[in-house]
């Protein structure tokens, strides 16, 4: 799915340059009514099927990983890991800090719902799209701490955080951290 998507991208690109450094100065330039020469016509098929397969390949790749994650994520977690946000566990002693575990995403969501919510900034209400979005990324980055905690065998997470950031347009990225402790 990689090369497609460079061989899209690269397509694209090679057809945005030529069509805007090329094509429009040389159509205002020339001002002729031969019509669109053969080499401006395939810069706009790159440009066109540069974005379509770009658009496809992205697509086949992210129901790829849906469908790996359903799979490989369990529905009921056999791990009885303790989570928490405070720095000590009411009741129970630590008896050793084995040290940080996190777990990382990076979340977007589609186009079609990044308008739906850009018409609910105009009328005003919860942004249902970006708290769905949030949710999951939030759900997968805890999902990730606690994997990294079950692989060096902890009791408990303590001080457990989140951080999110805006990376690009709708994209968030979301990290959660905290201090992986054995228990008495």
């Amino acid at each position: 799915m990689k090369i497609s998507r460079s061989i899209g991208s690269m397509a694209f690109v090679l057809g945005l340059f030529t069509v805007i450094f090329i094509g429009i100065p040389w159509t205002i330039i020339t001002n002729s009514d031969l019509g669109i020469p053969w080499w401006l016509k395939i810069a706009v098929l790159c440009l066109i099927g540069g974005i379509l397969l770009v658009l496809l390949s992205v697509a086949l790749e992210q129901k790829k990983k849906i469908t790996s994650l359903q799979e490989e994520t369990p529905k009921e977690s056999n791990h009885n890991i303790l989570i928490l946000n405070s720095a000590e566990i009411p009741g129970r002693e630590i008896t050793e800090i084995l040290g940080v575990v996190k777990g990382h995403t990076i979340f977007a969501i589609w186009i079609g719902n990044d308008l739906s919510a850009i018409v609910r900034l105009v009328l005003g209400g919860e942004l249902t799209e970006y708290t769905e979005m949030m949710g999951k990324a939030r759900k997968i980055a805890t999902d990730r701490l606690i994997a990294q905690a079950v692989e060096i065998d902890a009791d408990a997470i303590i001080n457990l955080r989140y951080m999110t950031t805006s990376v690009i347009g709708s994209a968030a990225e979301l990290l959660a951290y905290g201090t992986a402790v054995k228990l008495k």
